[in-house]
């Protein structure tokens, strides 16, 4: 493979199906120097060191696994000093208000680049502590912008599909009104329309979603419910609140992709093509992590009562970004076709044989694989 510096025959290069595309990155990962970031006319060399904000949280714990793995002693994450899930080299106890702390470690390191997937998605907590809600989700983010405004660092900034009310009949775009109804949604909106006043070149991803790991265990959809089978309780999901879901692997592509190719400032929603509801994501897990299906019951948003409140259909059209991506770089989730639960009862009625009657939620739908890639 001809590695080319121009976006739009890197683009030609990589094809236009998944199983293509992931095969081009693995070769442009096994052709990269880490000490020097980038090889010869692949885009920009990304600047180093790399901080990623928000570490303990599902995207975050993604982001810096995957850079530090490319840039080893090169990249630092920062998460709340009681958050104890994650440790290790690079790992930066520093709370949301500590404003000192945030700058000291700026003026140490001189950060080339910053990734900023702070916040906090317990909404019921952001509802019960509107001002904690806001520090998390949107003042520590304009310190982070400051910051990184002042020391001349690259800044991509994480926010949500959470902006929206989830009452329009098509997918929402960028161009369309915010309207969120919880503190959660509120505060990320803010942060939004804030933060380029800061940091006018920076890049917002509305990331719905995040299907990857938590540190502790039992955040994120998939920790979350894995967390509820894997002792035999039961967990209940919505049949009636639908997202976008996005592989962890592929939001660091893209990430990685926008800091080798910048694209123009603004706000992109980032959110994979597949709808899908919360109920399905829990009958996937529940089968392929090959628990009991008795243990998955589903409800209507409206029987779960008014705290926190709770978004319906959620649709993402997220076409502006994926225009100036590779083709295919965002996948669905779930990837096979042939995983996509198509009716309450799937989780009991699948054959799990398919993928050998044993846990394979990593490979499925943490890496976004195929069936036939198990073998």
């Amino acid at each position: 493979m001809d590695f080319v510096s121009d976006k739009a025959n890197f683009r030609r290069n990589t094809g236009g199906i998944s199983r293509k595309f992931n095969d081009v990155w693995r070769k442009i990962h096994q052709k990269m120097d880490v000490e020097r970031g980038c090889p010869q006319g692949l885009g920009k060399e990304i600047r180093l060191p790399v901080l990623v904000l928000g570490i303990s949280g599902v995207p975050g714990f993604a982001l810096f696994r995957y850079f530090k793995k490319l840039f080893p002693g090169n990249v630092y994450g920062v998460r709340a000093v009681k958050t104890l899930s994650v440790q290790g080299d690079g790992v930066l106890p520093i709370d949301a208000e500590d404003t000192e702390r945030l700058t000291k470690i700026f003026e140490k390191y001189h950060f080339g680049t910053v990734i900023d997937a702070g916040g906090n998605c317990a909404l019921k907590a952001c509802e019960l502590n509107t001002e904690r809600s806001r520090l998390l989700n949107c003042l520590q983010g304009l310190d982070a912008a400051r910051l990184a405004k002042r020391f001349g660092s690259d800044l991509i900034r994480l926010s949500t599909d959470m902006v929206y009310e989830s009452d329009l009949e098509s997918a929402y775009l960028e161009s369309d009104e915010k309207k969120p109804i919880h503190n959660f949604g509120k505060h990320m909106a803010e942060a939004e329309d804030r933060i380029p006043e800061i940091f006018p070149e920076v890049v917002i991803l509305r990331v719905p979603l995040p299907m990857d790991y938590a540190p502790g265990g039992d955040a994120g959809a998939i920790d979350w419910i894995s967390h509820r089978f894997r002792p035999g309780r039961p967990a209940t999901l919505f049949w009636d609140e639908f997202r976008n879901p996005v592989h962890g692997n592929d939001l660091c592509r893209v990430v990685d992709f926008i800091l080798r190719f910048p694209i123009p400032a603004g706000v992109y929603n980032c959110g994979g093509p597949r709808l899908i509801s919360l109920y399905q994501i829990a009958q996937l897990v529940n089968a392929v992590g090959c628990y009991a299906p008795d243990l998955l019951h589903g409800c209507d948003r409206v029987e779960a009562g008014p705290m926190p409140p709770r978004v319906g259909k959620l649709e993402m059209d997220s076409s502006k970004l994926t225009s100036l991506l590779p083709p295919g770089m965002i996948r669905p989730w779930v990837l096979d076709d042939r995983l996509f639960p198509t009716s309450r009862d799937w989780h009991r009625t699948v054959d799990r044989n398919l993928w050998g009657n044993k846990d394979e939620i990593y490979r499925l739908l943490i890496e976004g694989r195929y069936l036939e890639e198990l073998s």
